[in-house]
């Protein structure tokens, strides 16, 4: 969420980052929505100062035995306080409009972030692996025979309708081993502290993250008010929310592996082959919460731990920045890892490494305490993909795959698979 008092020292500020995004100028519609509660807050004061000055008279009227003076001091007393009531109300509601207006306002681009309309403006900053080459046409994922039989997509269907997806066998197997490899090594390699979170959260949490109240057809809510995380960056981040944390605790590193849900609104017709965007699907999710003046780099640093787990798995990836159109609403700045795919003969997305600032501290009051005194400022929380569990099972089995439907695993997943190296043409673990 943006400060108010910034606005208002500089409007153009906002407008220009707005423009970079491709929004319209918002400035002068907060501005004057800002003007109309303060001035309502400061009729609400000076009626309410009247009534107290009336209230004061009220009993020296009375003392003097002045019923005529009394009973006007007494209406008076009473219409001011009828009049006051109103004010706030009408306050109050000028408040709640300001808030909802500036909660809908996107995060402002860092200045290195590139200007662009959408994704073909994107910035490629790194590339790794040399991309596999085959003795015959890729298949998809869902295509390979060893993986076709334990990839079921019309029992899924008829117990939960399109877009989800039953892993049976091997296949499962190696999805619920990609997902132990990349929280072991966050854990053992990066540093990470494990959370085990709910999948379930309030509104506030919802809010915090800047999920609410702009993107709430993207997500699933149940009947009693809970929201199904789409990404455990929703619970991990908000434990932040309402603390003053001491400087020297900062950072603070969290990971953990989730189901994630989202609704996928206005995505009718996109990518609805296999397994490659779901309703349901699971990630192992990385967030700091930083010091503003280490914010940068410890996004750079949350990137390399997503790019070295596709490194140990040997899948050939590249790193864009995305340009100012193509980020996400939170952002300031956002690194996309894109892993190849040889089955489409193109890179997608794995994960997204992206700082909001102190964007979603505002929202949720997430403040530290400097060691060197000094009033509380708001924290950076930063949140990335590590990985995209049903991706990354996307890009091994394709990469891996042999001529007779076989595909050959990544060597670091064979301690989480008995010892095995394969999925064989017949859908068995070798």
């Amino acid at each position: 969420m943006h400060d108010i008092r910034a606005i208002r020292e500089n409007p153009d500020l906002l407008d220009a980052a707005l423009a970079r995004r491709g929004d319209d100028a918002m400035s002068s519609k907060v501005l004057a929505l800002d003007e109309a509660r303060r001035a309502k807050i400061g009729a609400a004061e000076a009626a309410q100062a009247e009534q107290n000055k009336a209230s004061k008279l009220v009993g020296a009227a009375k003392a003097k035995g002045d019923e005529a003076e009394f009973e006007r001091l007494r209406a008076l007393v009473s219409d001011k306080k009828a009049e006051v009531a109103a004010m706030q109300g009408e306050a109050k509601e000028l408040d709640a409009q300001l808030t909802d207006m500036l909660a809908r306002i996107p995060n402002s681009p860092a200045d290195d972030v590139p200007s662009g309309a959408d994704e073909a403006e994107n910035v490629e900053v790194h590339r790794w692996g040399d991309l596999p080459e085959f003795d015959f046409e890729p298949k998809e994922h869902y295509e390979i025979a060893g993986v076709a039989p334990n990839m079921d997509f019309e029992t899924a269907a008829k117990t939960s309708g399109a877009r989800f997806v039953m892993l049976k066998g091997a296949v499962a197997r190696v999805h619920r081993a990609l997902a132990q490899f990349m929280v072991d090594t966050h854990v053992d390699h990066n540093g990470l502290t494990e959370v085990n979170t709910p999948v379930l959260v309030r509104d506030e949490a919802m809010y915090g993250t800047d999920k609410l109240p702009k993107f709430g057809e993207d997500s699933y809510q149940t009947t009693n008010g809970w929201w199904l995380v789409p990404t455990s960056e929703v619970p991990l981040t908000y434990t932040a929310a309402e603390e003053v944390l001491d400087e020297t605790a900062l950072p603070k590193r969290y990971t953990a592996h989730t189901l994630c849900f989202r609704s996928e609104a206005g995505s009718a017709g996109r990518d609805t082959s296999g397994m490659l965007r779901q309703h349901q699907f699971e990630k192992v999710e990385m967030v700091s919460v930083t010091h503003p003046d280490e914010s940068d780099n410890e996004q750079k640093r949350m990137l390399r731990c997503a790019e070295d787990l596709l490194e140990r798995l040997g899948v050939p990836y590249r790193t864009v920045i995305l340009c100012t159109g193509d980020m996400g609403f939170g952002a300031r700045r956002t690194f996309d890892i894109e892993a190849w795919v040889p089955g489409q003969n193109t890179y997608r997305e794995i994960s997204s490494v992206s700082t909001t600032g102190d964007f979603q501290a505002r929202r949720m009051n997430a403040r530290f305490k400097p060691k060197d005194g000094g009033k509380p400022q708001f924290v950076h929380t930063l949140n990335g993909s590590g990985l995209a569990v049903g991706r990354c099972l996307i890009a091994v089995l394709e990469n891996g795959q042999r001529a007779d439907g076989s595909v050959k695993l990544p060597d670091v997943l064979s301690p989480y698979l008995g010892g095995k190296t394969t999925i064989a043409a017949d859908g068995t673990l070798a």
